[in-house]
């Protein structure tokens, strides 16, 4: 299966359709009146669609077991045509359109299964999506400018050639997979003066500052001290989902001093220096933090 686990849950929907198109009123007559010999058409079909749902993954084998948290099954006859109309909805990493079409299909196959004695001419058609939200296309942001970043690693050793860095490099790496341009790259001392200095500076030409380094709890950490003064605002939202979600994935990741916040029209974030802190950092609130940028533009929730 592919690997979701990088991925953060967000309320995912999806509707499928099939139609079942019989050969004659009658075979309409009989499900609209309960009529036909094996039972309720419309309810036992409603019901293997419920079941079937929940279990896509048995069936279907890149498919992830997944919380169904909603499921809904509509009908529509025109003429010799009933219309199965499948809702589902979850909160999860992924998305649950398949699982809308696999529903749809089994309530199109219970009924094929129900009237088939009465009807041998059944026919089963247009299975497909409908609608989906949730996923990435969902939280899109466009913009009509190029999004440029100043990347700076905070490390003493790195900065004096003990180390190699890993962290500010993946960062970078993460920024060009989401359109933005990584317009300086520089590795700095554990200096309060010159992380504020860097700030200022590049904080006037960039749309997002990022520092990856000096958020623990060593003498010489010293990142959040050296930007918690000069932000104008602090965005806990930003800082407690990025904590969230490496809690989700390591222990020690709550003794991390993660700060987000703005400086004029720019986002600055300090980051952990771990390679795999930085990298969980950027996926817990990338690309949708981006988001920002037309909030800072004056635009609200609603026009965007």
């Amino acid at each position: 299966m592919v690997d979701i686990t990088h991925k953060i849950s967000t309320l995912r929907k999806a509707t499928a359709t099939a139609i079942v198109k019989v050969s004659r009123q009658e075979t309409i007559d009989a499900v609209v009146n309960n009529l036909v010999p094996k039972g309720n058409v419309l309810e036992m079909a409603k019901t293997a669609g419920l079941f079937a749902v929940k279990n896509t993954h048995l069936s279907i084998p890149d498919c992830h077991p997944l919380p169904i948290e909603f499921t809904s099954v509509e009908y529509k006859i025109e003429g010799l045509e009933i219309y199965i109309i499948f809702n589902v909805k979850t909160v999860y990493k992924t998305g649950v359109e398949v699982e809308a079409m696999h529903g749809a299909s089994i309530v199109a196959l219970t009924m094929y299964d129900m009237l088939k004695p009465i009807d041998k001419e059944i026919e089963i058609s247009t299975i497909k999506l409908i609608n989906k939200e949730g996923g990435k296309s969902s939280f899109k942001n466009k913009f009509p400018y190029a999004i440029k970043a100043a990347v700076f690693v905070c490390s003493d050793s790195i900065f004096a050639g003990d180390k190699e860095d890993r962290s500010g490099k993946i960062i970078v790496e993460k920024l060009d997979s989401y359109g933005v341009e990584t317009s300086h790259y520089e590795i700095i001392p554990d200096e309060l003066d010159i992380i504020q200095e860097r700030t200022k500076a590049y904080a006037k030409d960039n749309q997002l500052v990022i520092f990856t380094g000096g958020t623990g709890l060593s003498p010489r950490d010293v990142t959040p001290e050296a930007l918690s003064p000069i932000l104008e605002s602090r965005i806990p939202g930003i800082e407690e989902a990025i904590r969230d979600y490496g809690q989700q994935r390591m222990p020690y990741a709550m003794l991390s001093r993660t700060v987000a916040g703005t400086l004029g029209k720019s986002l600055v974030l300090a980051l952990p220096g771990s390679t795999n802190g930085a990298r969980e950092s950027m996926d817990a609130v990338f690309p949708h933090v981006m988001h920002v940028f037309h909030i800072l533009k004056g635009k609200n929730h609603d026009s965007l």
